[in-house]
């Protein structure tokens, strides 16, 4: 058995530069692997099977159930790229649909064990997976398989992850919807965001009191984060991944 780890990744800035004839968005961003991870464990076999095991915090993280075990896991969409059959236990501390990229590190956790580094075929599978496979610090441009190291900074964030998921498709098609709005706090998304899922305002503003810093949207939601460490109850504190955690 193989045990592997897939780091999340945090959006530190979004800009959205265009949408290209058949609908994908082109982007400009900053992004930066973090120390909340989950663990996949490689053995003979076949199938998926994922259990939970998410970060303590007073209220119920979104989905526990919602990580499909089937073709619809982006780890298969991986294992079929390389053509390989495996069995593949996910340990998930990244809770789905939080905008932390955790069923893309999944796909590219698996690509990195397999030494696939084609990242125009990993966007296939999702636009994060490339940037997944290089970790550390990058700027990501393209629809996401354009991936440019930068120098490593050692930083903290504290997050903070609503009892709920935002679906990326639809807060793209909504920012669509919306005529293409600019967001006045690094991430392009936050205002199609805030706007189809209200109730983000509310956890916004909770972090926002917690820490007297105004909180950013991770990608397209739902989770929020700060420059800083804050740990108190319900604020998660992670730490900058070096650039080194990812080489052969």
């Amino acid at each position: 058995m193989i045990s592997i780890l897939a780091p999340a990744k945090l959006t530190l800035s979004l800009e959205i530069t265009g949408v290209r004839s058949d609908g994908y968005h082109l982007l400009k961003a900053e992004m930066v692997s973090v120390s909340l991870m989950d663990k996949l464990e490689i053995s003979e076999g076949e199938g998926i099977s994922v259990t939970h095991q998410y970060p303590n915090q007073p209220w119920k993280f979104p989905n526990d159930n919602s990580v499909p075990e089937d073709d619809n896991n982006l780890v298969s969409s991986a294992l079929k790229l390389l053509k390989r059959q495996v069995a593949v236990s996910i340990n998930k501390k990244i809770p789905p649909g939080a905008g932390l990229g955790g069923g893309s590190s999944d796909a590219a956790a698996i690509l990195r064990w397999a030494g696939h580094k084609d990242l125009i075929s990993a966007s296939k599978i999702g636009a994060d997976v490339p940037f997944c496979i290089q970790g550390g610090r990058a700027l990501v441009s393209g629809i996401g398989e354009k991936v440019k190291r930068v120098s490593h900074l050692e930083k903290d964030f504290t997050l903070l992850i609503p009892p709920f998921s935002c679906s990326t498709k639809a807060v793209f098609q909504h920012w669509d919807k919306l005529g293409g709005p600019k967001g006045d706090n690094g991430n392009d998304l936050e205002p199609a965001a805030v706007d189809l899922y209200p109730d983000l305002r509310k956890w916004r503003d909770l972090l926002g009191d917690s820490t007297g810093i105004r909180p950013r949207l991770a990608g397209s939601g739902s989770t929020w984060y700060v420059e800083g460490a804050f740990p108190k109850e319900g604020l998660h504190v992670v730490s900058s991944m070096p650039n080194e955690e990812f080489d052969d």
